[in-house]
């Protein structure tokens, strides 16, 4: 099972220089994914949870792959109705031929109405419209003598029903955010029947989890995934092995946009981790330096 590291690209502490720090952080401690996440217009609803500076993901992926050798970098998620589909099989095309055939790329329908309004698109339609890019992605990348792209793996988001279903007819993986185990472990049957009704593929498990490490136990029936202590968080990541998960994203950021500006709180819980997973190290740490 493969480990990845949600890097947070927003934030009154997040400059260039911290995302680099970040991306030689994750790879140096051995993990094998570094994924962003995606807003345009940083609206009000936006804001109140990923205030600005917001980085968007092609751009700081691009630039992040100049400045990494092994690690993979994705998108989690990137937000499929706010670009034509065009512009975004050609942006991971070239992403992933610059980076020698390293991306994910992430999708997903969206949520912030007022950022919806901002960019003119309509946000009763984002389902329908997340459905057409996917096939139209799928259609400009069979275009090889256009494209020439690698296979880039699709992972779609969504924690619903709707987007449980989407990764079965669009995706190579369903992208579920943030979940208790519980719930994960019923989800990975409804995905296999989902998968079954339609006679597809099952797509692959790779949820992304919290990383909040804590000193004492945390109990109760909403303790997500990857929150508890360093005990805990191996044993959810065996339960996640157990249930197939091909690839697991940590995701470091609890709310508070605050915690942006102490980043080294985060480099040290994945440390943390790192160490427990005997990962193998490339790089010394931005911390132990």
């Amino acid at each position: 099972m493969k480990i990845g590291v949600n890097v947070l690209n927003f934030g009154p502490g997040t400059d260039p220089g911290v995302l680099r720090n970040w991306a030689r952080t994750v790879e140096g401690l051995g993990f094998d994914l570094l994924m962003v996440s995606d807003h345009i217009a940083v609206t009000p609803d936006v804001a109140a949870r990923y205030p600005a500076p917001f980085y968007e993901p092609f751009t700081t992926l691009s630039w992040l792959a100049g400045l990494t050798t092994r690690i993979r970098l994705g998108t989690t998620v990137l937000i499929a109705p706010y670009r034509h589909p065009l512009l975004t099989a050609r942006m991971a095309a070239n992403l992933n031929a610059l980076s020698g055939g390293r991306l994910v790329l992430g999708v997903g329908v969206g949520w912030a109405r007022q950022e919806f309004a901002a960019l003119g698109i309509p946000f009763e339609r984002r389902g329908q419209l997340t459905d057409g890019h996917l096939r139209d992605l799928r259609a400009a990348w069979a275009d090889t003598a256009d494209y020439g792209t690698q296979k880039i793996p699709v992972w779609v988001g969504g924690n619903s029903d709707a987007g449980l279903h989407r990764a079965v007819r669009l995706g190579d993986a369903w992208h579920p955010l943030r979940c208790t185990i519980p719930w994960l472990r019923e989800a990975a049957v409804r995905l296999k029947a989902a998968a079954d009704e339609q006679h597809l593929p099952v797509p692959a498990l790779t949820p992304r989890i919290a990383l909040d490490v804590t000193a004492a136990p945390v109990t109760g029936e909403q303790r997500l995934a990857g929150q508890g202590t360093i005990d805990q968080i191996m044993d959810d990541l065996d339960q996640l092995r157990l249930l197939g998960a091909e690839t697991v994203v940590l995701d470091p950021y609890n709310g508070d946009p605050r915690e942006t500006c102490h980043p080294q709180a985060a480099w040290q819980a994945l440390a943390t981790v790192a160490a427990r997973l005997n990962l193998s190290p490339t790089l010394t740490t931005t911390e132990q330096t």
